[in-house]
Formats: structure tokens, C-alpha cells, sequence
């Protein structure tokens, strides 16, 4: 088997020359994996960042790290009365919102064929990672309004473009994500909010520790750039979609995922 480097090339990141110098960004689930290199990039790229998180001793340390461009709130994306709750303290402490990432999810609920999933594990999916979204989105809502150039970053995945199996409700979840995108984008274009979706590959982080090998080599070896993917190689797309060069650029979706599933 072809060996493959477990990080991007040397000196190689993509998001560098992306500034978001001032721009006020809440990030859903920024205290690890994928939400926290968000949080650190938009931090990197001069943002003012809110995350949000269950995590709370995490999350306090992160925006403690970073210092006073960075906040914690805690976060329940279960919880409709949480989720307003955070937004809206978030643009009050930060004088308002112009960007918003839609990244909390539970990853967690596969290994089972599609009818051996319990209820349970199916509402609770569905909860966070559809009903969630669509709850920050209205709370943001009046703050991105306001800002004039709103940005709504949804994170999706690949596997609804591929069909992964034994992973159904995940599938299922991440594909509602990106047609919500498109509904939003219809939505919100004349309150110059514009929204977008990105659909990562399988990545390094965390919340996909619980993956078999398998389904990694399954990756590596069908992805036309045959590698790891890492937390950096997602970065860059965020940053733009939330950054005043895609302006013009609502309702997509963006697979980024090395040429895995090809959109």
C-alpha cells in the first residue's frame, strides 16, 4: 500500500492570506475538532470569535488561550432556549454578529445497518445537527441583518454525497444540512446574508477517532489527492466563505474532501 503523510505539505496553509480583520464570527461546537481550528483560524485571520460549546471547561480555556478576541458561551444545541441565549449574548458583548459557522454535530451514531439505529440515537442526531442549525440561524438572524454582509458557514459532509453506509442517521442529518443551505440562501439574500455549506471529507480530529480503519484507508485510497485530510486542509474554505471575496456567492456547497466525492 501507497504510504500517505498524516499532515498537508510543508509551509502550506491554505488560509494565510485570508483577512477578516474586526468581522464578528460565532462559532457553534468550537472547542474541538473541527470547531476549535475554526475558532483558531478566524482568530488567526484577526476575527473577533464567540464559540460555542457543552464543553465548557474546554471552551474557557480555548478563548482564555487565544485572549480578548475570543469568548466562550455555553451552548446547548438541544436546547432552543440556549441556543438564543448565547447568539444573543454574543452580539451584545461583541456589538453585533457578521458571521455565523454552523458546526456543532454529534458524529457519533454509526456502526449499525440503517435499521438497527435506535430512537433514541435518531432524534438525538436530528436534534442537534438539523434542528440546531436552523435555530442559530434564526437567532442570528436579526444580528447578521444588521451587520450588511452577513456570512453563514454550514458545515456538512461528504458522506451524503457518497451514501456512506451504516451511518444513516449521520447521512441523513448532513444531507438535510445542505438542502437547508440552499432554502436559507432564497431566504436571507435580501438581508445580504449569504449562505453556504462546505461538505469535508473524513478528517483527523476527534470526533472521528471512533471511525474504523477501514473506512480511513477507504478514503485515502479513493481521494485524488491521497493523503490524511487535517483540520487545515478545511480552514481555508470557511475563511473565504465567510471573508467579503465571496459575496456573490450563496446556496453552494463546496466538497472538500481531496477529490473524494467529486461535486
Amino acid at each position: 500500500m501507497t504510504s500517505h503523510p498524516n499532515t498537508a505539505p510543508p509551509g502550506v496553509n491554505p488560509a494565510s492570506d485570508i483577512r477578516l480583520d474586526g468581522r464578528r464570527i460565532f462559532v457553534t461546537g468550537g472547542a474541538r475538532g473541527l470547531g476549535e481550528a475554526f475558532v483558531r483560524a478566524l482568530h488567526a485571520a484577526g476575527a473577533y470569535v464567540a464559540l460555542g460549546d457543552l464543553l465548557a471547561e474546554r471552551g474557557r480555556a480555548l478563548a482564555a488561550e487565544l485572549g480578548e478576541r475570543a469568548r466562550f458561551y455555553d451552548l446547548d444545541m438541544r436546547a432552543p432556549e440556549s441556543i438564543r441565549s448565547a447568539i444573543d449574548r454574543a452580539a451584545a458583548e461583541l456589538g453585533g454578529l457578521d458571521g455565523l459557522v454552523n458546526n456543532a454535530a454529534v458524529t457519533n451514531s454509526g456502526g449499525r445497518d440503517f435499521d438497527q439505529i435506535d430512537l433514541e440515537t435518531w432524534d438525538t442526531v436530528m436534534a442537534v445537527n438539523v434542528r440546531g442549525p436552523w435555530l442559530a440561524t434564526c437567532a442570528a438572524r436579526p444580528h447578521l441583518k444588521a451587520s450588511g454582509s452577513g456570512r453563514i458557514v454550514n458545515v456538512a459532509s461528504d458522506t451524503a454525497l457518497w451514501g456512506a453506509p451504516r451511518l444513516m442517521a449521520y447521512v441523513a442529518s448532513k444531507g438535510a444540512i445542505i438542502s437547508m443551505t440552499r432554502s436559507m440562501a432564497r431566504e436571507l439574500g435580501a438581508d445580504q446574508i449569504t449562505v453556504n455549506a462546505i461538505a469535508p471529507g473524513l478528517t483527523l480530529v476527534e470526533a472521528t477517532e471512533y471511525v474504523p480503519r477501514a473506512r480511513h484507508e477507504h478514503y485515502l485510497n479513493g481521494r485524488a489527492i491521497q493523503r490524511e485530510q487535517m483540520p487545515q486542509d478545511v480552514t481555508g474554505s470557511v475563511l473565504f466563505l465567510l471573508s467579503g471575496a465571496s459575496g456573490f456567492v450563496t446556496g453552494q456547497l463546496l466538497a472538500v474532501n481531496g477529490g473524494f466525492a467529486m461535486h
